[in-house]
C-alpha cells in the first residue's frame, strides 16, 4: 500500500506564490523519482517538474524559472515553489512517484489525488 498527499493549494493572484507539497508513505521500499503534473480545465494533463533521488531535475518550458522542485526535509517529500503565479497556471496539480514497493519486483507509478491551484485577481 502506497499513498501520496499534496497539500499547499489554493487562490492566489497573479503574480503570487504558492508552495505545494507531496509526502509518499506506506510499503515503500525505494522511490526511484518524483514529480509534479497539472491538469487544466478542458485541456490534458502535463508533466510541470520532475526530481530524481540523486536530485536531477526536469521543469516544462512554461514553468522555467518560476517554478522549483527540491527534496524536502522528511523522507520521501517533495515541495513545488511557484514564484510568479499567472492565470495560465489555475490546474489541479497532482503528485507522482515512481515506488518499489516491499516485496515487488519492479516499480509502479503512484497518484496522488491532487490539489486545486487557482490563480485570479
Amino acid at each position: 500500500q502506497v499513498q501520496l498527499v499534496e497539500s499547499g493549494g489554493g487562490l492566489v493572484q497573479p503574480g503570487g506564490s504558492l508552495r505545494l507539497s507531496c509526502a509518499a508513505s506506506g510499503s515503500i521500499f525505494k522511490i526511484n523519482a518524483m514529480g509534479w503534473y497539472r491538469q487544466a480545465p478542458g485541456k490534458q494533463r502535463e508533466l510541470v517538474a520532475t526530481i530524481t533521488g540523486g536530485g536531477n531535475t526536469t521543469y516544462a518550458d512554461s514553468v522555467k524559472g518560476r517554478f522549483t522542485i527540491s527534496r524536502a526535509n522528511a523522507k520521501n517529500t517533495i515541495d513545488l515553489q511557484m514564484n510568479s503565479l499567472q492565470p495560465e497556471d489555475t490546474a489541479v496539480y497532482y503528485c507522482n512517484a515512481d515506488v518499489l514497493a516491499r516485496g515487488s519486483y519492479r516499480y509502479l507509478e503512484h497518484w496522488g489525488q491532487g490539489t486545486l491551484v487557482t490563480v485570479s485577481s
